[in-house]
């Protein structure tokens, strides 16, 4: 097969790759900060200590999407960026924020810090609807209608849910008493927001486009894709099932299945990203440019797939090493 037909969809996969796992690892720590408002002060300083070693790393993921973007489809990312330019600073706002207020509640005197733990979760809710903000517009085809935007803001709150559902099942593991019984409140809180969020994106997807629509409805594809919302909605019922017992075992000191809610918040959102993922394809702007159209050439795609080859498994190596070094129970918090 020619390069410039194989190329540009191995750099999809790759930029979806980093999307994916920027969406499921900041998404929980940006559900941390989210929260981190709804929490007593002894109980912030855990929320915080249990994404701490993560939430830096995590970021390295939206960095290495956008630049693939860039560098791969430089036709995508000026349309995709130019109509997203307004979003998007909100969002680097959100996380410049986010990055300024981390540090200063640990080294400010106490009667500042509440001022520094608010700035964290004004930060991470901003970043966070920015992201659902510009789902929903990317989706409707980077219009501005007041449709769009209504979609846009709807989508804008139902990733802050989802954010919240993965950031409170994460905080289930990570800590401990009190603060454990608190997550499961969060987290059912946020559970049917963030399913309204996928049914919208799910009613939307295929209402703006008859080529998405005969790829989900036309036959046999329909049977085909039926077990993708099916195990979707499974999912959310084992995460309603699990939190409604696990206050009695957490009270009983027992956390068996405390892994449960996370591992199916996840997968729920690897369900909608492949969903959405398989909609879209070939195209990096709704019906309009797709991979090929938008790629570089195949010599510079194929210099930048040398440089991936070693830096795409340096960051895999390094999370999967700092996730394994800190896994546990969160600590109590200290600077030094």
């Amino acid at each position: 097969m020619d390069s410039a037909q194989w190329l540009p969809v191995v750099f999809l996969g790759l930029m979806g790759l980093a999307m994916l796992a920027y969406v499921v690892l900041d998404g929980y720590d940006l559900g941390v900060g989210i929260m981190l408002e709804s929490a007593t002060d002894e109980d912030k300083d855990t929320m915080v200590s249990s994404i701490g070693p993560f939430w830096d790393a995590n970021e390295t993921w939206l960095v290495l999407g956008i630049g693939v973007l860039l560098v791969a489809f430089p036709m995508a990312h000026g349309a995709i960026l130019t109509a997203l330019y307004l979003p998007v600073a909100v969002m680097l706002f959100g996380l410049i924020l986010r990055g300024v207020a981390f540090d200063f509640r640990a080294k400010v005197n106490a009667h500042r810090k509440p001022l520094w733990n608010r700035l964290f979760c004004v930060g991470s809710i901003l970043a966070s609807f920015a992201q659902g903000l510009m789902l929903g517009l990317y989706i409707t085809g980077l219009q501005y209608t007041a449709a769009t935007l209504s979609f846009g803001v709807l989508t804008g709150l139902c990733l802050c849910a989802g954010y919240v559902l993965l950031g409170s099942t994460w905080i289930l593991m990570k800590a401990e008493g009190r603060l454990q019984q608190q997550a499961v409140g969060w987290a059912r809180r946020s559970l049917w927001v963030t399913a309204l969020g996928i049914v919208a994106i799910s009613a939307a997807t295929p209402m703006v486009s008859e080529r998405i629509f005969d790829k989900w409805f036309s036959l046999p594809n329909f049977f085909l894709l039926l077990p993708i919302p099916i195990a979707t909605a499974v999912l959310f019922f084992a995460i309603d099932r699990a939190l409604r017992r696990l206050p009695t075992r957490l009270a009983q000191g027992n956390e068996y299945g405390v892994w449960v809610p996370f591992a199916c918040a996840v997968g729920i959102f690897l369900l909608a990203f492949y969903g959405l993922a398989y909609s879209l394809f070939p195209y990096l702007v709704v019906n309009r440019i797709d991979i090929w159209q938008a790629a570089s050439s195949p010599e510079s795609l194929m210099i930048i797939l040398i440089g991936a080859a070693f830096v795409l498994p340096a960051i895999i190596g390094y999370t999967v090493f700092a996730y394994r070094v800190f896994w546990g129970k969160a600590q109590e918090l200290t600077y030094y």
